[in-house]
């Protein structure tokens, strides 16, 4: 199968939870939101055409434990305690993402840009002065989560020097989209939801891992 077939199937699948979402149809959601990582896990070995790579093993991972926080968050509505595991796998999941883009970063000598963790730094500032008011007993799972997704984003901005502009473009978008999704979950779980904040969430995270996949593959294929 080609990587338009995965794709169109990851699209379809995207499309499909957003409209379960916006309807309330928990069949929809339940069938759909388990398909997106496994989707994007074919397109990916789908368009490096299963050759190894040193990169490979880190961004799986990374589709693994995001997949696995997926399917936890999907029981919230059962045990709160869910979201605390599902919290704990995309921890994981942005871990992986730090080493695949620290790994890309040594191996492209891309010296780390003083700006850039300034910027990462002024992102968790801000978002940690909205929430830790509201965090209760979440505070040090916040927090955590705060500083790895930031060192993860203050990575990703470094893609942008790399030979394969391209390639580095497309993975900063997602990793840009990823922490917007965290953020809009963060601010309408703890500080203060909104309508379509679900919409926003869910379309943004799925955009997310798409550029970062579509570009990890134009990375190793060495496509433009």
């Amino acid at each position: 199968m080609n990587t338009l077939f995965w794709t169109g199937s990851f699209f379809l699948a995207l499309a499909a939870n957003i409209i379960a979402g916006e309807t309330g149809n928990e069949t929809l959601h339940y069938i759909s939101k388990p398909l997106l990582m496994p989707l994007l896990t074919g397109l990916f070995l789908s368009g490096v055409s299963n050759k190894r790579h040193a990169l490979s093993p880190w961004l799986l991972a990374a589709l693994f434990f995001s997949w696995s926080g997926d399917v936890l968050l999907m029981f919230v509505p059962k045990d709160e305690m869910f979201f605390l595991l599902g919290l704990a796998s995309f921890l994981i999941a942005h871990i992986c993402y730090i080493f695949f883009f620290e790994k890309i970063r040594r191996t492209e000598t891309v010296t780390i840009k003083p700006l850039l963790p300034l910027l990462a730094a002024a992102y968790y500032a801000v978002l940690i002065t909205i929430l830790f008011p509201h965090l209760a007993d979440m505070k040090v799972p916040v927090l955590v989560y705060g500083v790895v997704i930031s060192v993860m984003f203050m990575l990703a901005m470094h893609m942008l020097f790399i030979k394969n502009k391209k390639a580095g473009q497309w993975m900063m978008t997602g990793a840009a989209l990823f922490v917007i999704s965290d953020s809009v979950l963060a601010i309408n779980k703890f500080y203060q939801p909104f309508e379509q904040a679900g919409l926003v969430i869910m379309l943004t995270y799925g955009l997310a891992q798409f550029f970062i996949v579509s570009g990890a593959v134009k990375y190793i294929t060495g496509k433009q």
